[in-house]
């Protein structure tokens, strides 16, 4: 969330009295009508009429006055937001330099400023340079407004948001909660602020698969916006959003379907039908019609938020990517690998640009259109973009970050459907290591790798591959009389063949004995 600033702005070239009333109302007038038109996505409106401010102040206050300043840094916000991270960043950079030679390095509109280039910087995956800048913003607020002061559990908020990313979770942590506890206090229990940081702790929760922690404090959040906007408001919708996605994270559709339902009906209403904003709802609902199987759905909604992206945010911003990856998906899911493929390329093509060739989106990317490649056996092409795209990650995150964990899972599956099992067992167990330590070993992502791990180690043992040891498994289970093979019961399976030499030896007479009957055949 970006710090707020207060920008007071001014009318035409003349050189004015700053304390001109007229001047004011004008001005003010023209900020409000930029800053409508900005919270309604129609950035290409809102543009010239923060330039226009911009000049008019250089010209009434010269290129050093702090209302050029403040110009420059919503006029960065703006460009930002459409991902122009090139045209934004030398704005930010100027208006900090003007602030900190008219106002001094420990101003806390100083602080405002660094905060804005951090997120910046981690908007563009550049950790290394946000992190020093967050935490000299957070050094100043402390220092100029007190340790338990909003402006400060803003900055804990962020700082704790890059932790997150990079994912250190015992780092966010305390730093989210500590952003609570002081808007709590100094805010109120239902203050809007309060409600951020209740979505935020949430999110970390969620992301570490501790969902019974985080659906109150989704619900909390909800509770408060609804209350403090009403049931109506955008950020109310932001909310439904949020819960929905814990839902749908644990299967729960059913309860998650209305809520984005609903969510989408407020943005259309709301911020209008071709919102950036509804484009988002519009692919979250798809998302989950997609994991439903239900693909005539989503096809729509994607084809339309896609749509929509590329009008209001441009054919090369990331959230036009994440569109067409997420079209992409839609289309590999029903076998339609020709539609798929370009766009992935496309979406790729846009990540490398806007966000530079070592960005985590990146990444991810990357393993979209290997993972294309793979499922149609195409695996000499699929090898290197998961092995770039493990690079990326262990770069940008680290080698204990979960990202780096399922790009290490990836190639270990790869390599198993190429019976490369040995390799693919020391990546898988690497990987294992890595979700438990960092997610715990009931998260589903530890538990689906543990299973990979397991399946290898028995497809060694018995020289198998995955279909054959898959019916193994269906038949056992079918003797125990046990009613689903799920991640569960397979785990319990795959164990006991570990562990039963009796069991072990009788499968592995049994394949033998299948494999000569063939070759009696043949």
């Amino acid at each position: 969330m970006k710090a707020t600033q207060t920008v007071a702005l001014r009318n035409n070239g003349a050189v004015l009295d700053k304390d001109s009333s007229i001047y004011d109302d004008i001005s003010e007038g023209i900020l409000n009508l930029a800053d409508a038109y900005q919270k309604h996505g129609r950035y290409k409106e809102a543009e010239p009429l923060y330039m226009q401010l911009l000049e008019l102040h250089k010209v009434a206050y010269g290129e050093e006055d702090t209302e050029v300043a403040l110009d420059l840094n919503s006029l960065a916000i703006l460009y930002e937001a459409q991902g122009r991270y090139a045209e934004a960043e030398p704005l930010y950079l100027r208006s900090l330099s003007i602030l900190e030679k008219q106002l001094g390095t420990d101003d806390p509109d100083v602080a405002a400023n660094l905060n804005n280039l951090a997120g910046l910087y981690y908007a563009q995956g550049r950790y290394s340079e946000a992190e020093p800048l967050y935490l000299r913003s957070l050094l100043i607020w402390e220092r100029q407004l007190g340790v338990d002061h909003p402006d400060v559990a803003t900055n804990l908020n962020n700082l704790a948001n890059l932790y997150q990313s990079q994912g250190h979770y015992s780092e966010a942590e305390p730093l989210y909660l500590r952003s609570l506890v002081i808007r709590e206090q100094q805010l109120g229990t239902d203050h809007l602020d309060t409600a951020q940081s209740l979505n935020n702790l949430a999110n970390l929760y969620q992301s570490q698969g501790r969902y019974s922690e985080a659906e109150p404090l989704y619900q909390r959040s909800l509770g408060i916006r609804e209350q403090q906007l009403g049931a109506d408001h955008p950020d109310t919708a932001q909310s439904l959003n949020n819960l929905a996605n814990l839902y749908q994270s644990q299967g729960r559709y059913s309860e998650a379907e209305p809520l984005l339902q609903r969510s989408l009906v407020i943005r259309e209403q709301q911020l209008g039908m071709d919102h950036p904003d509804t484009a988002t709802s519009l692919n979250n609902l798809a998302e989950l019609y997609r994991s439903q199987g239900r693909y005539s759905e989503a096809e729509p909604l994607l084809q339309r938020s896609l749509n929509i992206r590329e009008e209001q945010l441009g054919i090369d911003h990331p959230d036009t990517a994440s569109s067409l990856n997420n079209l992409a998906a839609l289309y590999s899911s029903q076998g339609r690998y020709s539609e798929a493929e370009p766009l992935l390329q496309r979406s790729l093509q846009i990540y490398e640009k806007q966000l530079g060739a070592d960005h985590p989106a990146t990444a991810s990317s990357l393993n979209n259109l290997a993972a294309l490649y793979s499922s149609q056996g195409r695996y000499s092409e699929a090898e290197p973009l998961y092995r770039r795209s493990l690079q990326i990650y262990e770069q940008q995150l680290g080698s204990d970050h979960p990202d780096t964990a399922s790009s290490l899972n990836n190639l270990a599956l790869l390599y198993e459907a190429q019976g490369r099992y040995t390799e693919a067992q020391g990546l898988a167990l690497l990987a294992l290591v890595t979700f438990q330590t960092a997610l715990g070993n009931q998260h589903p992502n530890t538990q689906n790798v543990l299973l990979t791990v397991k399946f290898l180690e028995v497809q060694i043992l018995l020289s198998c591959d995955k279909q054959t040891l898959f019916s193994i498994l269906k038949a056992l289970a079918q003797q125990a009389e046990l009613p689903d093979l799920n991640t569960e019961v397979m785990l319990s399976l795959l164990e006991q063949i570990c562990t039963d030499p009796e069991l072990l030896h009788r499968l592995q007479e049994q394949l033998s004995s299948d494999t000569e009957v063939l070759q009696d055949k043949t």
